[in-house]
């Protein structure tokens, strides 16, 4: 923004009064552009799957409870520049609640204030108090790269850290790592700033219901993400808040027998101008089961068909809804917020006052404490026993919210991201999905179906005469395969973790019949049984048959007596993976798979390139020496995606 003090002169006696009305007014006009009036915390979330955002609301709600006043802010939509005027309001504090996503990259709505921060080495933050939770996964080699950056970052810019570097990992429990963080960072924040808890712990709503009697039904939302109608009238660019609708081609079942199902998708983009590179991922946004949404219409006794508003009690906050509306709770409660997976402990502590039965109060509240008691009963009760809400309001007979309520705690429903099992050098206008459909039993005895695999096993090529669609938008990958197509290629991918290497085999193929010298294509895979789940086995062995694949490594876990995985079938080519790293600068490719999704490897062995280091020989001890045991250390050539 303009600096309105460059124009005053050193004549003037009322020189100072003048610069401090005009500094006065840039604070006012640079409040009123952020929103910030009359705020003093304000909570930037770096969120792809909305978990960041949720931890920021829960802060910023937080606030309130001492005394402070919070908002939440996408760092998307502020200019970070003027992030240093924030010193000059009394008792300020910025938090970041910052996710890694990929191979250490910001999330999408981050990536324009990671890159103001590498831009900007003289920019002056002092003065700027601040605190950063990253969130990550250890099973990641950069894990939580984009919170650890932030906060070294700024502390380098000048700014004051007030509290330590909090860490959530979500291969652990992200939540307990949130709660504990939380319950000392708020003790800091009142030491800091000289400021004591009010001691409410009562519920504070965010939003107000309203219901709408007599509406244009053609203004209120029936699932879009962003822009009211954007479903009938499709306009690019398409991204996350701006999908493209693409029709499905191709729903076919990839294994041959067994009690899985495993499927292949294809997803036509023609005309919609959307790019992708062998490696990318798409994401889809699903939609809830329409049974489960009926049951919990049911079972709080609403209609479900009636057309509402949560407006923000906040009439200066950007954020005016926590999804779209208007819109009616049955489209709320199938298209934007998550009612399959566990509730966190937040919603269990904002419930509990619905609750009539003494007993059920009790027990939720304790499940919301960081008492060892409350941890561990809400680890057995609801994350072992995988309860969602509707399985929690069956079990508990004296919990009955209000729905408007339950719509204001529950989170977003989210994107999911698959890898593109595609190269668009072979097929520019397709995008092709590689999915397990998502089916368990719980402890409790109920099935619980994964959301979005179940609804795109649903998704025919045709639906009563209609073409079906998914939502769908790319995102960009750092998962890339070398620059040179000489470098030789080593891809290790059990169950659907060959997802993206069906992308890779088909774009080295291409390359081979443009001319290209290609290096040599190595594929460990791995599944159960070769009759039943060898998925792309046609595919796999044209492409060896073709010289595509050089050496094509099958492991059947379950085809006899005792366990083969892929990590035994890379033990036992250790002489020849090792020429081709250590002579011929091949890469490595390792791309897991969820633990309802391996059939070659498996949870338990997440890591296949550790096998490479359990050898003693020559080969082995210098496996050793480059391939560490946790993949934070592996050298630049490995690549890994889960």
């Amino acid at each position: 923004m303009p600096d309105m003090d460059t124009e005053t002169t050193h004549t003037e006696p009322a020189v100072d009064e003048e610069a401090s009305l005009f500094s006065t007014m840039d604070l006012l006009l640079f409040s009123v552009i952020v929103g910030f009036v009359g705020k003093n915390i304000i909570v930037f979330y770096g969120s792809q799957t909305g978990t960041a955002e949720e931890f920021a609301n829960r802060l910023s709600k937080d606030a309130q409870r001492y005394g402070m006043k919070g908002m939440v802010a996408d760092p998307e939509e502020y200019s970070m520049g003027e992030l240093s005027r924030l010193s000059e309001i009394k008792n300020s504090l910025a938090i970041f609640c910052m996710a890694t996503y990929g191979e250490g990259d910001p999330t999408d709505n981050a990536q324009d204030f990671y890159d103001w921060l590498q831009e900007n080495d003289d920019e002056d933050l002092s003065g700027l108090n601040y605190t950063v939770f990253g969130l990550g996964n250890k099973t990641y080699e950069h894990y939580n790269a984009m919170g650890k950056y932030v906060d070294k970052k700024l502390e380098e810019l000048g700014a004051t850290r007030i509290f330590d570097l909090g860490m959530g990992d979500d291969d652990g429990n992200l939540e307990e790592d949130f709660v504990s963080w939380r319950e000392q960072f708020w003790p800091a924040v009142c030491e800091h700033f000289g400021v004591e808890a009010s001691g409410d712990e009562s519920s504070i709503r965010q939003y107000e219901l309203k219901e709408h009697t007599d509406i244009n039904m053609n203004k209120v939302y029936t699932g879009e993400i962003g822009r009211l109608k954007s479903f009938e009238v499709q306009k690019p660019p398409f991204d996350s808040k701006n999908p493209f609708l693409a029709p499905v081609t191709v729903n076919r079942k990839l294994n041959k027998a067994g009690d899985r199902h495993l499927m292949h998708l294809e997803l036509d983009i023609t005309g919609s101008k959307i790019r992708y590179e062998s490696g990318d991922h798409v994401a889809v946004f699903p939609t809830n089961d329409s049974a489960l949404v009926n049951k919990l219409g049911q079972i709080l006794g609403v209609d479900l068909d009636v057309v509402i508003s949560l407006n923000n009690l906040d009439e200066e906050s950007n954020k005016k809804h926590p999804f779209p509306c208007p819109t009616t709770y049955r489209t709320a409660l199938t298209h934007y917020l998550d009612i399959s997976h566990p509730p966190r402990t937040n919603v269990l502590y904002e419930l509990a006052q619905y609750a009539s039965d003494p007993k059920d109060q009790e027990n939720m509240r304790k499940m919301a404490s960081s008492s060892p008691e409350g941890k561990a009963l809400y680890q057995s009760w609801v994350l072992d026993a995988s309860r969602n809400i509707l399985a929690i309001l069956e079990d508990m007979p004296s919990l009955r919210p209000p729905v408007d309520h339950l719509c204001e705690l529950l989170p977003r429903l989210q994107a999911r991201y698959y890898s593109i099992a595609s190269s668009s050098k072979v097929h520019p206008n397709s995008i092709h999905i590689c999915a397990v459909v998502v089916e368990y039993k719980t402890k409790t005895g109920r099935t619980n179906k994964g959301v979005a695999t179940n609804w795109l096993k649903n998704k025919l090529v045709t639906d009563n005469g209609h073409k079906s669609t998914v939502p769908m938008y790319i995102r960009k990958s750092q998962f890339r395969l070398p620059f040179k197509s000489t470098n030789p290629v080593i891809m290790v991918g059990p169950g659907t973790g060959i997802a993206p290497f069906m992308g890779f085999i088909q774009e080295r193929g291409w390359l081979k019949q443009q001319g290209k010298e290609v290096g040599e294509t190595v594929l460990f895979f791995g599944c159960r049984h070769k009759n039943e789940d060898y998925i792309y086995q046609e595919e796999l062995e044209g492409a060896e048959k073709n010289g595509v694949l050089t050496q094509l490594n099958v492991a059947f876990s379950r085809d006899q007596d005792h366990k083969v995985y892929v990590q035994h079938l890379l033990t036992k080519n250790k002489e020849h993976v090792w020429k081709l790293i250590h002579t011929d600068n091949a890469h490595i490719y390792i791309c897991g798979c969820k633990e309802h999704d391996c059939g070659g490897g498996g949870r338990h062995d997440a890591h296949p390139g550790r096998r490479l280091c359990e050898e003693t020989d020559d080969q082995g001890t210098l496996l050793t020496g480059r391939l560490e045991l946790e993949p934070q250390t592996w050298p630049h050539f490995v690549h890994i995606q889960w």
